[in-house]
């Protein structure tokens, strides 16, 4: 839905519709946080500005799932847990060196707290000398 959302809008369409988290009748709804970050990561390409405010996705697609008795799934693009966390090893030493390697947005713009490095078996040193930075240690 969202990709076809997205051709119609390069195709010249004007308005488009979509639903928060991509819920509605049955499926196949285009998810309108996923259609706005991307028409504004590719701008160029789309030559759309939509004015919405961006940042209010992440609370509003917490406040729809909450409201409905849903949950967000973690791997959801823009707003799920998933959707700004990192673990394997050479992933985080990217991720660490330069964000946008692997964020082609700021979490901040869809109001999502915060990129995290998540530790499990294969996240490497970086990860985890950057995660016990975060909680106050330092390593020598």
């Amino acid at each position: 839905a969202v990709a076809n959302t997205l051709m119609g809008v390069k195709d010249g369409a004007q308005q488009v519709e979509g639903t928060i988290n991509g819920i509605g009748e049955r499926a196949g709804n285009a998810a309108i946080e996923e259609v706005v970050m991307a028409l504004r990561t590719r701008r160029d390409y789309f030559g759309v500005d939509t004015g919405i405010k961006s940042k209010e996705f992440y609370r509003t697609s917490r406040l729809v799932a909450n409201m409905l008795g849903m949950r967000v799934p973690s791997n959801k693009a823009i707003v799920g847990r998933n959707a700004f966390a990192h673990s394997s090893g050479i992933h985080v030493d990217g991720f660490l060196k330069k964000r946008e390697t692997y964020e082609i947005m700021q979490p901040e713009d869809v109001g999502f707290p915060r990129s995290k490095v998540v530790l499990t078996a294969r996240t490497g040193r970086h990860g985890l000398r950057h995660r016990l930075e975060e909680m106050g240690y330092t390593l020598s």
